[in-house]
């Protein structure tokens, strides 16, 4: 069997640490770097520069990646290493094309191959006339006309990556696929896996998983980060991924950060379905992992197991929803709560002459007792505003920042935004389904071959989530309580899919486990984030990480990349539920 493949990561999104790239190169020994380019909610804002012009988006590709790539070229090629990205975006062929005369012009002997087959844009009118796209979560056809549709973009598995490294590629361009097919796509390709071996894959995705949101792993938006020493600038994650499928997750020796079981557990528990993750070439059973600290800066991770792959995969498309906008306001000092009241009821005055159709206020904390300095006794106030035309918010926000002189004492605006207070596309994001079968997954190779990808064989309807154990204990029954901020005994993470929020809570120590599957029940978890009624709770155990994996369906309506909340995509929703007060059992206090 061959040694484990250590793949690198150097990004989770485009515009992540630009010197990233550069130590994965030139850091600990590595065979593979992988960048993941396409976060969701940062497609979402390249795609509002479409509005415009929606033929630019054809020839879009990272810019970014280019200028961190070029200085490198002759270190991947002494060193021999393999960079897969998808940061090609929506033009892999056009940066693959840059590549391949930057490597020329340098006389370097570096194969540059890239994948095609994700985007559906052109092709939306039919799926959608056919009905062959239907949301991720409800089945619904999509309800836009195709016309409008600024980016159509499927999830493609890792077998095109694989081929490209089978066929020799040393740097391999992709645009949309789904994220753990840049781990699973090089680790099949070093270990000679098959498309049956469906644990193995499993276990790459779930390396996929952790490493794929960068120095997310390694402490980073990591709740107990006042633990780790070097919290200041984690650095980026290395996946050592076997033949058998189990995985060792590290990092690189001199940078800051950890790996630990906690800082896994994170990425674990984070923006996953429910305990059957869907990937294009396998159903991850999340629920069948488990940890274990081999080292230090090492945690192990086992157990991964597969099943069939659905015969469907995402593809995320993008539209526009008219315009949004946005300011913010500091009311200072006594009586801040009247004077908010006099700001909306301004607000509500402009909106009679500028009929935004909606309109949030965002308050961020209060003023402490007896402040020491302004800033204590200062609120920040966001006022966000949408509407279908740009001229409706762009007059609605002069309009109300017009009544500054006869406002509340204290009145001023963040002036680094007074004078640039115009609408932005608000762009939405709609998560269907499209068989896979139907897709053209291609790879093209620097030779001029091009090759066909078919879909995964024995592929299987998805038909739900399986229900998980719960827990029939009477939290009462651990014994006396004190009531202290949840985060004392939990940590957690949230992230977004579609629309909906994913949160994760795991027992910061393994004997409060017991009691946190029976006290974390859905409705107090409901109780505990203020959720209304409509947002429907779905609730997952995960014992082996001593977590709740709970989905909040709708939780950013009409999408993470459309809504007008503050926190738009949840990210601090867990350390909102930590700050909670709840009563927990004495003996968890001081174990």
């Amino acid at each position: 069997m061959a040694r484990p493949v250590r793949i690198a990561n150097f990004s989770g999104a485009m515009g992540d640490k630009f010197s990233a790239f550069e130590e994965a190169v030139h850091g600990d020994p590595v065979d593979v770097v992988i960048g993941d380019s396409m976060a969701e909610i940062t497609m979402s804002m390249v795609v509002a520069g479409f509005h415009g012009n929606r033929e630019a988006r054809r020839e879009f590709y990272s810019e970014f990646f280019l200028r961190q790539l070029r200085p490198q070229l002759a270190a991947i090629a002494e060193k021999g290493l393999k960079v897969v990205t998808n940061a090609g975006i929506y033009h892999p062929a056009g940066m693959a094309e840059v590549i391949r005369r930057d490597v020329a012009e340098r006389g370097l002997d570096l194969s540059v191959a890239y994948v095609t087959g994700d985007d559906l844009t052109d092709s939306a009118k039919t799926l959608v006339a056919e009905g062959q796209l239907s949301h991720v979560d409800t089945g619904a056809p999509l309800e836009v006309d195709p016309g409008e549709l600024l980016a159509v973009n499927a999830y493609l598995g890792g077998w095109g990556i694989k081929t490209a490294l089978d066929e020799g590629a040393d740097i391999v361009i992709t645009g949309r696929v789904a994220d753990a097919s840049l781990v699973t796509g090089p680790a099949a390709w070093w270990h000679g896996w098959d498309r049956g071996e469906l644990d193995k894959i499993a276990g790459a995705t779930a390396a996929a998983h952790i490493i794929e949101c960068g120095p997310q792993a390694t402490g980073g938006n990591f709740a107990g980060f006042t633990s780790l020493a070097a919290n200041t600038l984690p650095g980026f994650p290395i996946a050592e991924v076997a033949g058998d499928g189990a995985v060792v997750i590290t990092k690189r020796a001199a940078d800051g950060g950890a790996v630990t079981v906690d800082t896994v557990t994170a990425q674990l528990m984070y923006e996953i379905q429910g305990p059957r993750y869907l990937n294009p070439d396998v159903t991850w059973h999340t629920d069948a992992v488990q940890l274990a600290q081999e080292g230090p800066d090492r945690v192990r991770v086992t157990g991964a197991r597969g099943s069939a792959p659905s015969e469907t995969t995402k593809v995320g498309v993008n539209f526009q929803r008219g315009f949004r906008g946005a300011m913010w306001l500091f009311p200072t000092g006594p009586d801040v709560p009247e004077k908010i009241e006099v700001l909306k009821a301004q607000a509500d005055r402009a909106r009679q002459d500028h009929p935004v159709e909606e309109l949030h206020f965002f308050a961020c904390g209060q003023p402490v007792p007896d402040p020491r300095d302004q800033w204590q006794a200062t609120v920040a106030l966001q006022v966000a505003v949408a509407a279908p035309a740009a001229k409706t918010v762009t007059g609605f926000l002069a309009q109300f920042s017009s009544y500054g002189l006869g406002s509340i004492p204290g009145f001023y605006l963040d002036l680094t935004r007074m004078y640039s207070l115009t609408a932005q596309p608000r762009i939405d994001y709609w998560p269907g389904l499209v068989r896979q079968a139907d897709l053209a997954h291609r790879v093209h190779l620097g030779d001029g071959r091009v090759l066909d990808i078919a879909p995964p064989p024995g592929t299987a309807p998805f038909t739900g989530q399986p229900e998980t154990p719960v827990s029939t204990a009477d939290p009462a029954s651990f014994g006396a309580t004190s009531s202290v901020p949840f985060g004392q005994v939990v940590y957690a993470r949230t992230g977004d899919k579609g629309a909906n929020a994913n949160l994760g809570v795991w027992a910061r120590n393994k004997d409060a486990w017991p009691w946190l599957a029976a006290f974390l029940t859905a409705e107090r978890l409901r109780d505990l984030l203020g959720c209304p009624e409509e947002v429907v709770i779905e609730r997952y155990e995960q014992p082996r990480l001593h977590g709740i994996s709970f989905v909040l369906r709708d939780y950013f309506p009409p999408s993470g990349s459309a809504n007008l909340a503050l926190d738009q995509i949840g990210k601090s929703l867990g350390e909102f539920l930590r700050a909670r007060h709840v009563d927990v059992p004495a003996t968890l206090l001081t174990a």
